[in-house]
Formats: C-alpha cells, structure tokens, sequence
C-alpha cells in the first residue's frame, strides 16, 4: 500500500511507503490530511503518564516544503505498463481489448525511420498488428491508428504509475484530470 504525497499546496509529488509517510508525521511535516486513515502505528510507553504513542496515517498527506515537481516541467516517464494504462490496453490499430502480456510499445514512426521513444511517437499494439506494420509508418502500412496518443498530465502520471491506488486516492487524482483523459470512467 502506498501513501499519496503532495506539496502543501496539494501537487502531487510521489508515492511513499507508510513507514516513509510515518516519518514524515514523526517529523512535523505533515500540513493536512485527506482520505482514509489507512495505519496506525504505534510507538513507546510515556514515562510519566504511561500513555503510548500512537501516528495515524491517512492515505493522502499534503507535506511540508518546497515541491520536488513543478508540474509545468513534467516529463512523465515512458514504461510499457504506463503506456498500455494510458491506451487501455486496446490495440491502436485492430481496437480490441488485451492483457498487459499480449501487448507491445508500437512505434508510429518506427525506429528505421529515425521514429523516437516519445509519449507523442508510441501507441499499445497487439503483437499480431505490431508484427504487421513492421518497419512501416500506419500509412505506409495501410493501418490507421484509432486512436491518438498524448502527453500525460501531471495527475494522469500519478495514477498511470501506481496499480494499486485506493478508492480516495483516485477520486482526489481523478478530480484533476483533464476532459480528455482516458482515464475517466
């Protein structure tokens, strides 16, 4: 399970362990919470009045702090299973649906054609259409792409990059995604 980190100002800046998110409490940085109370961990015994010390975690906590991420500097990372999220695992080029497992990074502008490993240049193909296209662009290859790739926003990238987000995490990212997200739904 990971904790939803932001900025005070409520960016997203990453996905930190419980005991990441523990000590960010223990420390004092933690300006707001939001979500469910997702751990409770507790600590020693008070000398004097015997009380035990006790964190809550919740499952989105806004930290202390100058942001690490600027979201007009994004440059989300490129990975398979973001790409195959952000597409919904359907094939650009036949539209059906697959598992993670039967899918590739399919290039627009193949390698061979001095294509790039871009956000812009890469679609999720199924093995069968990627096999087909080769080396070709879709239109050399008669294969129109059903669809068109983008960039993700900052807040698409953070859901895109964890696969096990909770149900409060999602309807916080999931309030700042854009109309044209995919995501949606």
């Amino acid at each position: 399970m990971k904790v939803l980190k932001l900025s005070a100002q409520g960016l997203p800046q990453s996905w930190i362990s419980l005991e990441q998110a523990v000590t960010h409490y223990a420390a004092g940085e933690v300006r707001w919470e939001a979500g469910e109370q997702v751990a409770l961990f507790r600590g020693g015994h008070n000398a004097m009045t015997g009380a035990q010390s006790q964190i809550a975690v919740s499952s989105i906590i806004g930290t202390r702090g100058v942001p690490r991420i600027s979201p007009f500097s994004l440059r989300p990372g490129l990975t398979n299973s973001k790409l195959f999220a952000r597409d919904r695992n359907v094939c650009a080029y036949c539209g059906d649906h697959f598992h993670e497992e039967d899918l590739t990074r399919e290039h627009i502008v193949p390698f061979a054609q001095n294509g790039v490993d871009h956000w812009m240049n890469v679609v999720t193909a199924c093995r069968a259409c990627n096999h087909r296209k080769g080396n070709r662009t879709p239109e050399q290859a008669h294969m129109p792409l059903l669809y068109t790739p983008y960039v993700p926003s900052l807040w698409e990238d953070f859901i895109l990059r964890n696969r096990r987000i909770l149900a409060d995490q999602m309807e916080f990212l999931a309030a700042h995604l854009p109309s044209s997200s995919r995501l949606h739904g």
